[in-house]
């Protein structure tokens, strides 16, 4: 029980932390004259990321890869087939110009880079998979072309205005920053160990639990926000940021992940990233074909049904 409770009380404090983190450094930002929207490029999305970076991080330097790979698979998964698909049963989802032709394409490059990364024994005649310090690297290069990309698509004036920032004392800008980070930290090692705990106690893998209960809720502030924006009618800035966060999820937060230590990837979690390079896949397909720009309603109930079957799949296989 205690376990269980350590590790709900570590999603509170990933996700409250993460958000402490935002307000403090976004006034901090501020108050040193950085415009709200370099702010929002960078403070904004770093923390919408931070806990998926605290906990891959965190379980790769405590010995549990499987964690950390499943996570991200997982997050970039629900990220789609669930958020996605639950926003847009409730209502079509009309995607930007830059969204269809460059982000989302750009979301399917990263999945399909990381693929051939993973393949050492296949490309390379490695003796096992890893993504190493040098694929690390190799995926923050690829985040950098995106996040210069950002900054073009920024100073062109072709972007979603960022929510106010407000002014507060630098007492209090400070003690955000410092509780957001401290939250992430406990966050992220509560959740990443009670993971570990209930694999054990339920005999099932770690890589389960990474792509289920672990990704789901690092999930859970993207999916609130976005059928909250399906609500108003105003699902722009929410789909951004849903292709944005896979895209970060993969480059950034794996790019980090394997250049702090190297990263084997299981062979268990193969199956994650083909269902990870069919999300994009797919997404990529639907908003190109047929009625183009828009995801339909009938899109997304494919994506929950094909998020449940394979969820459950991954459940039966234990």
């Amino acid at each position: 029980m205690l376990t269980f409770f350590l590790l709900l009380l570590g999603f509170v404090f990933l996700i409250k932390g993460a958000e402490l983190l935002v307000y403090g450094a976004s006034s901090i930002a501020l108050r040193l004259n950085v415009s709200s929207l370099v702010i929002g490029l960078t403070v904004v999305a770093f923390g919408t990321s931070a806990p998926e970076l605290f906990i891959s991080v965190y379980a790769a330097v405590n010995g549990n890869p499987e964690i950390a790979i499943s996570n991200i698979l997982g997050s970039n998964m629900a990220n789609i087939f669930l958020i996605l698909g639950i926003t847009a049963m409730m209502s079509p989802l009309i995607f930007q110009h830059n969204t269809t032709f460059k982000e989302i394409p750009f979301s399917l490059l990263a999945v399909l880079v990381l693929g051939l990364l993973v393949n050492d024994t296949w490309i390379n005649k490695g003796d096992m998979n890893l993504i190493s310090r040098m694929d690390g690297l190799i995926l923050l290069f690829f985040f950098i072309f995106f996040f210069l990309y950002i900054i073009d698509v920024a100073r062109n004036g072709n972007h979603q205005k960022t929510e106010k920032v407000q002014y507060i004392s630098w007492f209090r800008s400070v003690l955000f920053v410092c509780l957001g980070l401290a939250g992430l930290i406990l966050g992220g090692q509560w959740i990443v160990d009670g993971a570990v705990v209930i694999a054990a106690n339920f005999q099932v893998s770690q890589s389960l639990i990474g792509l289920t209960i672990v990704a789901i809720g690092t999930s859970l502030p993207e999916l609130a926000t976005t059928i909250a924006a399906a609500r108003k009618n105003n699902v722009d800035m929410a789909i951004g940021n849903v292709i944005g966060s896979n895209i970060f999820n993969v480059l950034l937060i794996l790019g980090i992940t394997a250049t702090v230590r190297p990263v084997p990837f299981p062979s268990t979690s193969y199956s994650d990233l083909i269902i990870t390079m069919l999300s994009s896949f797919l997404l990529f397909v639907f908003v190109y074909s047929g009625n183009r720009h828009v995801l339909q309603r009938w899109h997304g109930g494919l994506f929950i049904i094909i998020y449940i079957s394979y969820i459950l799949y991954k459940i039966y296989q234990g």
